[in-house]
């Protein structure tokens, strides 16, 4: 924890911790985005509290990967992509670069049908519109960063606070289940589809775009912490950082498939795995309001997720092979596939469920050489990993891949 100094007034403590907490609340937002409200309430309608368990077990490892992360930024200066870079050899660094742009599209994808399907949902504005609008919104707030990062931070922070208060006011006219969500906490799956589900809250809930920008937030604070006993206080306020942003993002997580479960599983509503039957289901079982609270949440969601994955693919890209392009042009190349599908008619919900099944196979090829690099002394010096946080890293990552693979084997196996 951060120890705070008795002899100092309250404010003048807040503000010397201040500087350092920030990085995880941005990348939290990934951890709620709409790919989250398609796989979690589709869960939930679909196997009710049966994938509880998946959801904590998923935003544990969203904990421990962020901080690894974070500590990577702030012990070595540099992002987890350009570290990369400097220790695998250049057709190894190449081929995670590809897979990294791949992961971004269908991240891009998720973010503008979210931001798209909700101000539809709000405003009637067809989709593709919509879409467009998301990406003229994510780059006004990317804009914020040359006003100072800072800045950036607070208002993602901020529209994270919109998300968490809109399902809070669902969850509380809602209700809980108490005992279904305890029953949800032992691991079952009920065919295929469950775990294409579960791989896709897998997806949605550890992100491999925010593994490798996290480490790209806080690498600007570890000019402050050179001196040892700075360093480490910093580290706890990492640390505690990511405890919070990624303890309220899962608090979303879990109260989105909380809401579908006890509201949808097994109502005979109609069209309640798709986010369009969620937002009419809701206004049928609650109220209007409660349908516009969740329409707001997702639409807070495409546009802060939207502008936080642009960032991120800047970050993958100057840090793989040391090159930038003009903003403009990435955004036209990633949102590419999320437009064509607005254009063509696809399912929004399917196509969100899908992207993060992609996401989920990207996972990996992050959080190796994440694992690997923290654990190398030469790097980390007196901050390499713990032998068992290292073990406890490498079985989450074990767990994901064998999901992955399993799930692969299964689909085609049908």
């Amino acid at each position: 924890m951060v120890v705070l100094d008795v002899a100092l007034p309250i404010k003048r403590q807040v503000a010397r911790v201040a500087p350092w907490f920030g990085p995880a609340f941005v990348a939290a937002i990934a951890y709620a985005d709409p790919g989250n409200f398609a796989t979690n309430f589709t869960g939930g309608a679909t196997f009710g509290y049966q994938l509880v368990w998946v959801i904590v077990a998923a935003n544990l490892m969203a904990m421990l990967i962020q901080s690894l992360s974070a500590k990577l930024g702030v012990v070595t200066g540099r992002d987890l992509p350009e570290l990369c870079r400097e220790n695998l050899s250049r057709p190894v660094s190449r081929v995670l670069w590809v897979q990294a742009e791949l992961v971004a599209m269908a991240t891009d994808l998720a973010e503008i049908i979210g931001g798209a399907l909700a101000l539809y949902l709000i405003f009637g504005i067809p989709l593709p519109v919509g879409g467009l609008i998301t990406c003229v919104v994510a780059f006004a707030l990317l804009g914020l960063q040359k006003r100072g990062v800072r800045r950036f931070e607070a208002v993602i922070g901020g529209l994270l606070g919109v998300i968490l208060l809109g399902f809070v006011y669902d969850a509380l006219r809602a209700g809980t289940d108490v005992a279904g969500i305890a029953g949800g906490l032992v691991p079952t799956f009920s065919g295929t589809d469950s775990l294409l589900l579960a791989t896709g809250i897998l997806g949605a809930t550890v992100m491999p775009h925010v593994i490798y920008l996290h480490s790209a937030l806080t690498k600007s604070r570890s000019a402050a912490a050179a001196d040892p006993a700075e360093r480490r206080t910093v580290l706890r306020c990492q640390r505690i950082d990511t405890l919070l942003a990624l303890g309220l993002a899962g608090l979303v997580n879990l109260v989105m498939l909380t809401i579908a479960a006890r509201l949808f599983f097994g109502s005979g509503i109609p069209g309640t795995d798709t986010l369009e039957g969620i937002h009419a289901g809701l206004g049928l079982t609650l109220d209007r309001y409660a349908a516009l609270a969740f329409a707001i949440a997702l639409l807070a969601s495409g546009f802060a997720s939207s502008s936080v994955g642009t960032y991120a693919g800047q970050v993958v890209m100057q840090g793989f092979i040391g090159r930038t392009i003009p903003l403009t042009l990435r955004r036209l190349v990633t949102m590419a596939p999320a437009m064509v599908i607005l254009l063509v008619g696809v399912d929004p919900t399917a196509a969100l469920v899908w992207s993060q099944v992609v996401l989920s196979f990207g996972v990996p090829f992050a959080l190796i050489p994440l694992i690997w690099l923290t654990r190398r002394r030469d790097i980390m010096g007196d901050q390499t990993n713990h032998p068992v946080t290292t073990a406890i890293a490498m079985l989450a990552a074990a767990l994901i891949i064998a999901l992955n693979v399993f799930l692969v084997i299964r689909t085609f196996a049908a």
